[in-house]
């Protein structure tokens, strides 16, 4: 059902590095993601690319894949090009802010999406997930897949963002509540798939007779699901994420994921674009708050033909 989802990954590397020509310096709004090699971020960034250029704007998207000197070269860039926002997902809550100053003294705006940074009052807005409702969500449905009891483990994303840490404790909130159910590791996979079944390998040597992963993101999701078929275990081994991807909704459908948590990526990257030409036009952003979030659904296998486009349920 969605296995055209490798042709949404195929994008330019032109299209996704710095551009830097004269051409984009009126009416540019630049839009720096972290790594669109993950289906997560390559939706953030071409659905805020679309928005803005069906608004009128020139708009390039460029990647820092967590590299705070990358990001800040990015960020000098937009400034060269005199761009008229920056939409930037961070990477990192505290290495970005320095970044963030830059922009702000050369006059340019800039809307936080995704990932916090771990100051306000510098962005004009900040636009994320609900993620400690999402991962209660999750949790929720993990325990009625896995039961209220047995060996189970966490994939943890990167410690430098700020989700990271809200999921896991969201994760912990509604799981300890169980006191039968044992943690036997809790694992950093930056979340990336391969890390991901790198470190699911190594836990199964360790803790052959787990229950349950519990995964901060699709990514490493669906690297534990390699290890674990590649191990035979994963009859036997239920199975959660976190964003919504597409190769997530196939691994439903093909019985290998319970759930995943879908992050409306979608809807707040176009409402970043939308409340950056607000603050072009009026020098408001039309929103009264700076942090604002947006709840996260439940994909499984009962709700999962509502999956109609990358990230997206039907209904909403």
């Amino acid at each position: 059902m969605f296995k055209t989802t490798k042709r949404l990954l195929v994008a330019s590397t032109a299209s996704l590095t710095l551009m830097a020509s004269s051409a984009w310096a009126d009416g540019l709004i630049s839009i720096i993601v972290n790594d669109p090699s993950n289906p997560y971020w390559y939706t953030e960034g071409q659905v805020a690319k679309q928005t803005a250029e069906d608004m009128g704007y020139d708009a390039n998207v460029a990647a820092h894949k967590g590299d705070t000197n990358t990001e800040s070269k990015l960020i000098d860039t937009a400034i060269t090009n005199r761009a008229k926002a920056i939409i930037l997902d961070p990477a990192n809550a505290d290495g970005s802010i320095g970044a963030v100053r830059k922009a702000i003294a050369a006059n340019i705006p800039v809307i936080i999406i995704n990932a916090e940074l771990n100051q306000s009052g510098l962005a004009k807005a900040q636009l994320v997930s609900n993620n400690a409702q999402g991962a209660a969500l999750g949790a929720m449905q993990w325990v009625e897949a896995v039961g209220d009891s047995g060996d189970y483990v966490e994939l943890f994303g990167a410690p430098s963002d700020n989700n990271a840490a809200t999921r896991s404790n969201g994760f912990e909130t509604v799981l300890t509540q169980y006191p039968d159910l044992n943690k036997v590791a809790q694992e950093v996979a930056n979340w990336d798939r391969t890390q991901g079944y790198n470190k699911m390998q190594s836990i199964l040597q360790a803790n052959p007779n787990i229950k349950g992963v519990i995964s901060g993101n699709d990514e490493m999701a669906l690297g534990a699901i390699a290890a674990l078929k590649e191990a035979g275990k994963l009859d036997q081994v239920k199975v959660g994420g976190f964003d919504g991807s597409p190769d997530a909704a196939n691994a439903i459908l093909d019985g290998e994921m319970e759930y995943t948590v879908l992050q409306p990526v979608a809807i707040f990257a176009a409402a970043a674009i939308r409340q950056a030409d607000n603050f072009i036009k009026t020098g408001k952003t039309g929103v009264d708050t700076e942090k604002q979030l947006f709840d996260c659904y439940l994909i499984t296998k009962d709700n999962i033909a509502n999956y109609t486009s990358a990230f997206t349920l039907s209904e909403y």
